[in-house]
């Protein structure tokens, strides 16, 4: 192993039921006086979404709102998202919502104020490095779903509407000032969502711990997170409205985010061009690649998630795991196959092309290559 490491951990998180109340205070500390709110279309005409606008109002924030934003966000809607921020005049923005409204809402932030197109910082070396730091907008951020934990990264991954890849583009000051986690604003999630949003921290935290690079921390926090899913994802799916579930599955969220910074792999690998090219659920895709990606790193892992069975109160060491993957899937009704998220006679070639391109490769513990890859493709389409 080589014990080397770059380390970081997230943003100032104000954390309970009720917090959203404190929005102004939150905008106030970023030194935003005018923000725009960023969220998705499905989420714009919610009441969750307007009662945040009344907060925003009544602390003299105005209560402006840009919400063309769809399922995997592309550069159309940066683009239409930067135009309404410069014409409102805005000086920060309110990340609001899930993965896609959080992702797009932080390349807002990050691309008003910058002169290249958004494909030259792509997380490549040191293509961050061409941004203006100076010109990045402050950002609060407010999930309202429990999941991808965009809300404490550095990163948004957005979808070439022309190449259909999924690009991450990266920039330590896309990085939230703060974040708001309410656990009231996930209440009205139905339990499709909240199946398929919570398996994605499910996944981030499986993919992190397996992940060989060294981060002990991480190695941890992906440990506690597995359990506060396993927990607490049948609970709040079941009852939407236990709020205690909720609120340990945000912070779930939250910790598969910040175990991920160790590493992906091959889930999210497959993930992503999937999600792409067809337009599937980001977190309900892991869920679906998660069975075939562990006994394909079985080799590099099996002895490492002995530790999660027991941690787990699982038995069967790496086996029993796997074993409760394929019960908890069925559970929450994912589709074995990804033709039950209506893939079908995709188009293996450029899957592979795209899943060999995308940056979680590297963090995968068994080496991939296009001839592993293509029989990963078949096991989970």
């Amino acid at each position: 192993m080589n014990l080397v490491g770059n380390w970081n951990y997230p943003t100032a998180i104000k954390f309970g039921a009720g917090r959203i109340a404190e929005l102004g205070a939150a905008c106030a500390q970023a030194g935003i006086t005018k923000p725009l709110l960023v969220t998705d279309r499905g989420l714009a005409a919610l009441p969750v979404t307007q009662s945040t606008l009344d907060v925003m109002e009544a602390a003299g924030l105005g209560r402006a709102i840009f919400s063309e934003v769809d399922p995997n966000p592309n550069e159309n809607n940066l683009d239409a998202g930067v135009a309404a921020y410069k014409a409102g005049g805005h000086d920060g923005v309110i990340a609001f919502g899930g993965g896609s409204g959080l992702d797009l809402a932080k390349m807002v932030a990050f691309m008003a104020g910058q002169t290249r197109p958004i494909w030259d910082f792509e997380d490549i070396g040191d293509w961050w490095t061409r941004a203006d730091a100076d010109a990045i907008a402050p950002i609060v951020a407010v999930p309202t779903t429990a999941g991808t934990g965009s809300e404490v990264g550095r990163a948004s991954v957005i979808t070439n509407s022309q190449t259909h890849e999924k690009k991450i583009i990266f920039h330590p000051k896309v990085l939230p000032s703060i974040v708001i986690c309410d656990p009231e604003l996930t209440v009205g999630m139905p339990p499709a969502i909240t199946a398929g949003t919570g398996l994605d921290a499910f996944a981030h935290c499986v993919e992190a711990f397996s992940s060989p690079f060294y981060h002990p921390m991480s190695q941890g926090i992906a440990l506690e997170g597995m359990r506060l899913v396993v927990e607490n994802l049948p609970r709040a799916y079941k009852d939407g409205s236990d709020i205690e579930a909720r609120a340990h599955m945000m912070s779930a969220a939250a910790m598969g985010a910040t175990a991920f910074q160790k590493g992906l792999g091959a889930i999210h690998a497959l993930s992503h061009p999937l999600g792409a090219m067809y337009h599937t659920h980001h977190g309900t895709t892991n869920a679906v690649c998660m069975p075939a990606v562990l006994q394909f790193n079985r080799p590099a892992i099996e002895a490492r998630f002995n530790i999660v069975t027991e941690y787990l109160g699982l038995s069967g060491g790496f086996d029993g795991f796997c074993a409760f993957v394929d019960e908890f899937n069925n559970s929450f009704n994912i589709p074995k196959r990804m033709s039950g998220l209506g893939v079908t006679d995709p188009d293996l070639d450029k899957l592979i092309e795209g899943a060999l391109k995308d940056p979680s490769c590297g963090g995968n513990p068994i080496e991939l290559n296009a001839d592993n890859v293509r029989g990963l493709f078949e096991a989970v389409l």
